[in-house]
């Protein structure tokens, strides 16, 4: 949150001279000055502001103009600030409900007259389209006219899903306002992938140290490993956000499936040569603009680096990931504290009944987790990894009550994009991050070009899982263990 702030921050300085720059009035005798807080006089300033934009008397020039210094405003508030201009928007340049019902009775009122020129009907469609859009879209498509504005209008959004915009109607209006409109101009069409390599611009590469997600680059050094001959990055990249990714995704040409994350990033253990790789593993994916959340480029995103991956190195045989569990730790520990206990056979409760006891802790799964570096601890780990890996399988695997989507998001993600199950990784993140989420463990994601299509229609039709057979056969384990279960 504090790297996004910062960005964001940056941002509007950047913004604000770009802005402050333009030869459209204005001049700093033209600048809005209003409180950080923006004061109830103020807010009567900001609507009189908006209706004179709106009315346009000078023209679109003239409107653009008054909109800069309508956004240069904005950006000169505290988030307390932002927050009532935005609710502005919403109550106060909302559409107009007499206007709408007067529309809906015209078009309704032809219909039903026989006598009415038919040929008129579009017209009225057309008019009741009109009336369905609210004033404050007219404001956010002049923002976006302005230069960068369209990253403005990112930001702006990013800002309101921080405020709580699902949870607040007011202001939830304009996150959607917002949403739909990005969504258009974001279309793949617009999208350009790019590759980043180490001379790609500073600045592009600093972002990039920031906006990572998955596995945090703590130094130039580090990056440059990530851009070495044996590496890839690509990023989605819009022509009016030139110099901000959207998405990007990291790469390593190795020799078989990679299970373990700090072996892939460790530059001492390469032994693979780009030209003579057999697979190309994706191991992080980081959206970089929180303002775009909900507008999905990632499953276009892979697609297109598989295809220019294959153009690039015919001899690749396979492409897959090795991705995070981020929700498993969350929903083991749900799981035993509604004293839904995940069931484990009559020995396996005997092994961590004598772990424990050993240790002397309780003889639960959830006490031997909480031992300090427990997976440092062989007597530990000798006892879980079996039951953590069939657990583990068995929660990739499950769809959330009454939705066709997986529990895990990353997962849903990835079968969505039509990907599969392919292989669960005992300690393959050991970092803190990788132990506290996941217990260590990474699944890879398979992508097969022959199969994604299929298996993402079902998926989205159906809520089916394509898995291979190892995770098919941790889950039938489990299945012929039940039968002689018993609840820890």
């Amino acid at each position: 949150m504090a790297t996004q702030r910062s960005l964001l921050n940056r941002t509007l300085r950047r913004l604000r001279r770009v802005w402050s720059d333009l030869n459209i009035s204005m001049r700093s005798e033209d600048e809005i000055q209003f409180e950080p807080s923006l004061s109830d006089r103020d807010v009567e300033r900001l609507k009189q502001l908006i209706n004179n934009c709106m009315k346009a008397p000078g023209g679109e020039f003239a409107a653009r103009a008054q909109a800069a210094r309508i956004g240069h405003a904005y950006m000169a508030l505290n988030q307390q600030g932002r927050m009532r201009f935005l609710k502005v928007l919403s109550t106060d340049f909302d559409v107009d409900a007499v206007v709408v019902q007067r529309a809906i009775a015209d078009y309704n009122n032809a219909q039903q007259n026989s006598a009415f020129d038919k040929e008129s009907l579009p017209k009225l469609r057309h008019k009741l389209r009109q009336a369905l859009v609210s004033p404050r879209v007219e404001l956010l498509g002049l923002f976006n006219a302005l230069p960068e504005g369209i990253k403005f209008l990112v930001d702006m959004r990013g800002e309101l899903l921080e405020m709580g915009a699902d949870k607040d109607p007011e202001l939830g209006e304009v996150e959607r306002d917002l949403k739909h409109l990005l969504a258009s101009w974001f279309d793949i069409g617009f999208l350009q992938l790019e590759q980043i390599t180490w001379n790609s611009p500073a600045s592009l590469l600093e972002k990039l140290i920031e906006y990572e997600a998955v596995h945090e680059i703590t130094s130039w050094t580090d990056l440059k490993n990530r851009l070495a001959p044996d590496r890839r990055l690509f990023a989605f990249m819009h022509p009016n956000m030139p110099e901000e990714p959207l998405i990007f995704v990291q790469v390593a040409l190795v020799d078989g499936l990679a299970s373990n994350v700090q072996a892939l990033l460790d530059t001492t253990a390469r032994t693979v040569d780009a030209q003579e790789a057999n697979t190309a593993i994706f191991y992080s994916i980081s959206n970089a603009q929180r303002g775009l959340s909900g507008i999905s480029f990632g499953n276009y995103l892979i697609k297109r680096v598989v295809v220019k991956l294959k153009r690039e190195l015919p001899q690749l045989e396979r492409f897959a990931t090795l991705s995070p569990v981020p929700g498993f730790m969350k929903w083991l520990n749900a799981s035993m504290k509604a004293g839904d206990t995940p069931l484990v056979s009559a020995q396996e409760k005997q092994l961590i009944h004598q772990a424990a006891t050993e240790l002397g802790v309780e003889p639960t799964i959830g006490s031997l987790l909480g031992l300090s570096a427990w997976h440092q601890n062989p007597a530990v780990t000798h006892v879980l990894q079996p039951v953590l890996l069939r657990l583990c399988a068995d929660y990739l695997s499950q769809l959330q009550p009454e939705k066709l989507r997986a529990r895990d998001p990353v997962a849903h993600f990835h079968l969505s994009n039509g990907a599969t199950l392919q292989q669960l990784n005992w300690m393959a993140d050991v970092s803190p991050k990788g132990i506290r989420q996941s217990c260590g463990m990474m699944v890879n994601y398979l992508y097969n070009p022959l199969a994604i299509d299929t298996n993402s229609e079902h998926y989205a039709h159906t809520g089916a899982i394509a898995t291979s057979s190892d995770f098919r056969e941790l889950r039938k384990e489990k299945v012929q263990k039940n039968a002689r279960t018993a609840n820890l």
